[in-house]
C-alpha cells in the first residue's frame, strides 16, 4: 500500500511539472515585448491559415548567456512553433528563424540549429545555416560563428579566407 501511495505521489508530481512547464510556455506575458511581438505575428499567421491553433513547443523560449556577462539573455526559436493547420509554416529546408535578444537588441538568424560555446574570453554562437550561405546548395555543410560586440551592440562574424 505504501509503495502505491509513493507511486501515485510521484506520478502526480511529474504530471504537475509537465503541465506547469506547458503553462509557462504558453504564458508569454512575462517575455520581453520584442519576443511577445514575434509570437503575436506567428499566432496571427497560423490563425489566418485555415483557422489554425498556435502552440509553443518545448525549446521555443531559451535563457542562455550569449555575451559572456554572466546574465541570461533570451532566445526565441521558431523551430518550436506549431500550427495545427500548417506543418511547415515556421520553417523549411533552410531551417527556422531564431531571435536573439541581447542588451535590448533583437537580431534574427535563419538556421537549422545553434549552440553557444566558450572560446577564450568570448561566448560564440555557432549556427548550422543553409548551404547557399557558403556558396553551395541546401545539403552543402555550412556553419557560421558570431560573437556579440557589447560596445557596438551587434553580432560580429566573418567568412574565413582559406588558402
Amino acid at each position: 500500500m505504501r509503495k502505491v501511495s509513493f507511486m501515485i505521489i510521484g506520478v502526480m508530481a511529474i504530471a504537475g511539472f509537465v503541465s506547469s512547464a506547458a503553462l509557462r510556455a504558453e504564458d508569454v506575458s512575462a517575455l520581453p515585448q520584442q519576443l511577445q511581438d514575434k509570437i503575436s505575428i506567428a499566432k496571427e499567421a497560423c490563425a489566418e491559415f485555415n483557422g489554425g491553433q498556435f502552440a509553443l513547443e518545448w525549446g521555443a523560449i531559451e535563457r542562455v548567456d550569449l555575451d559572456g556577462d554572466l546574465r541570461a539573455d533570451w532566445v526565441l526559436n521558431e523551430s518550436a512553433f506549431a500550427c495545427s493547420t500548417a506543418a511547415s509554416l515556421y520553417g523549411g529546408t533552410g531551417g527556422s528563424m531564431s531571435h536573439f535578444l541581447v542588451d535590448g537588441q533583437l537580431n534574427s538568424l535563419l538556421n537549422r540549429g545553434w549552440e553557444v560555446v566558450n572560446f577564450g574570453r568570448d561566448r560564440i554562437v555557432l549556427a548550422d545555416v543553409h548551404g547557399s550561405q557558403c556558396g553551395g546548395i541546401n545539403p552543402t555543410p555550412c556553419v557560421t560563428s558570431s560573437v556579440w560586440d557589447g560596445e557596438a551592440k551587434e553580432w560580429r562574424s566573418t567568412s574565413a579566407e582559406w588558402e
